[in-house]
C-alpha cells in the first residue's frame, strides 16, 4: 500500500485482509449500491456466504461531483423482505446521502451500512482521507 501519493493504490490482498479483520455482522442479504458498490458488495457477500442484491442509485459522477440534486433510483428495486438483516455496501460514502436514500428502500429491514471509505456504520479504510485507486478500477482506454 502506498500512502505518499495523492491517490492511495490498494491491492486485493490488502482489501481482503482488512475486510476479514473488520468483524462483519451476520446478515440475511448484502445490498450493493451500483455502480461503485457492486464489486465491494460482491466481495462482502462472497466473504459472508450471503446472497447479493443490487440497488441502482446514482448521485455523483466519475469525478465524485454531485450530478443530481439528490441520489436517484435508476431502476426498480425488489428489496429483501421486511425484517431481513441487511448489510448495505458502497465503495465510498462522502455525505451519507446515497446510503440514506437506499435505507428508505429497505424500510422494515435491520440495516447496517458498510463503506470501504468514508462515513458508515462499518468502514474498511477509516484512516484514509485521500482518493483511492481500487484494485478493481478499470484503467482509461489509451
Amino acid at each position: 500500500m502506498t500512502v505518499a501519493s495523492p491517490k492511495l493504490e490498494l491491492d486485493f490482498q490488502d482489501v481482503s485482509r482488512r475486510l476479514k479483520a473488520l468483524g462483519l455482522p451476520e446478515v440475511d442479504v448484502v445490498v450493493g449500491i451500483a455502480t461503485g458498490g457492486v464489486v465491494p458488495a460482491s466481495l462482502v457477500a462472497y466473504h459472508l456466504g450471503a446472497p447479493l442484491k443490487i440497488i441502482h442509485l446514482n448521485f455523483r459522477d466519475p469525478d465524485n461531483k454531485p450530478r443530481r440534486e439528490a441520489p436517484t433510483l435508476l431502476e426498480p428495486f425488489d428489496g429483501p423482505a421486511p425484517g431481513s438483516r441487511v448489510l448495505l455496501v458502497d465503495d465510498v460514502s462522502v455525505s451519507g446521502a446515497t446510503m440514506a436514500v437506499a435505507r428508505q428502500h429497505l424500510a422494515g429491514c435491520e440495516v447496517t451500512t458498510l463503506a470501504f471509505k468514508g462515513k458508515a456504520d462499518l468502514v474498511v479504510l477509516p484512516e484514509v482521507a485521500s482518493c483511492v485507486v481500487w484494485p478493481w478500477a478499470l484503467s482509461p482506454a489509451s
